[in-house]
């Protein structure tokens, strides 16, 4: 059991320690025009991330409402239809998108996005994060759908209802809570993602909701910002990570607080 414990506060201890670090780091840097606020130009104190926050929350968006139907409709077919040449490639596809770097997938939406366009946009950078979210959405309602007894699909056949309908409104709804789990935990993940706006939504100092236009982001600032000389930039790109950081464990809650409202369905 001590060893046990030892290897457990080893494991922890990084993460511990990092957490301090930022909390001590961005808290003090942490203020409301950091939400309310354009950054300040070069040199002048205060100023804020407004801007970066709305880009990142318009990239999400966007990438969410490209990535989220698509990677359902794949994972419910594939369960569906496990031994079918196509549910086969959607899952071999799913699996080795999932292991791209993402700098990759980036130059990929620069290339057929970036490049046609002639400019780097808010489109492109929702691409790129699309692509990134769309095979975690894929596997994970596959296995959730797996999940599903199949007892509960042959009594809905047996009530009278068609394939179609069965699987929409009694396999799905099932393995809603696990999906939407999942979603979040997606959602979390590209969220801080870095290398692929590089490419892509490129960055913008300036208010910018357009999709045609470059767009700043949360992730894209703090790397501007974290490797400037100037200690105002600094301390932002600290406050930065830890929003960042913060949106991850709040989406990470809402992920657990969701599948213990479904395994407690369940028992109940």
């Amino acid at each position: 059991m001590a060893v046990v414990v030892a290897a457990t506060a080893f494991a922890v201890s990084p993460l511990a320690a990092l957490g301090g670090h930022l909390v001590r780091e961005g808290g003090a840097a942490l203020h409301w025009s950091f939400f309310t606020a354009l950054p300040a130009p070069v040199g002048e104190p205060g100023g804020g991330m407004a801007n970066a926050v709305v880009g990142t929350l318009l990239l999400v968006s966007i990438a969410s409402l490209m990535a989220i139907p698509v990677g359902v409709g794949a994972g419910l077919y594939a369960a569906e239809h496990r031994g079918r040449p196509l549910a086969l490639a959607v899952r071999f596809v799913s699996e080795v998108l999932s292991g791209v770097p993402s700098i990759v997938i980036g130059i990929l939406s620069w290339e057929f996005v970036v490049r046609p366009m002639g400019h780097f946009s808010a489109l492109a950078g929702a691409v790129a994060l699309a692509i990134i979210m769309l095979p975690l959405v894929a596997r994970a309602t596959e296995e959730m759908v797996l999940l599903v007894p199949s007892a509960l699909f042959e009594t809905a056949l047996a009530l009278g209802y068609g394939h179609a309908r069965a699987v929409v409104r009694v396999v799905l709804r099932t393995a809603l809570p696990g999906i939407l789990t999942a979603l979040l935990v997606a959602v979390a993940r590209v969220a801080g993602e870095t290398a692929p706006l590089l490419f892509t939504a490129f960055g913008n100092h300036f208010w910018s909701v357009s999709l045609r236009e470059p767009v700043s982001a949360l992730p894209l600032q703090i790397f501007t910002y974290a490797i400037s000389p100037y200690d105002d930039w600094r301390a932002l790109a600290w406050a930065g990570a830890l929003v960042l950081v913060g949106l991850a464990v709040i989406l990470g809650i809402a992920a657990r607080v969701t599948m213990r409202h479904r395994h407690g369905r369940r028992v109940r």
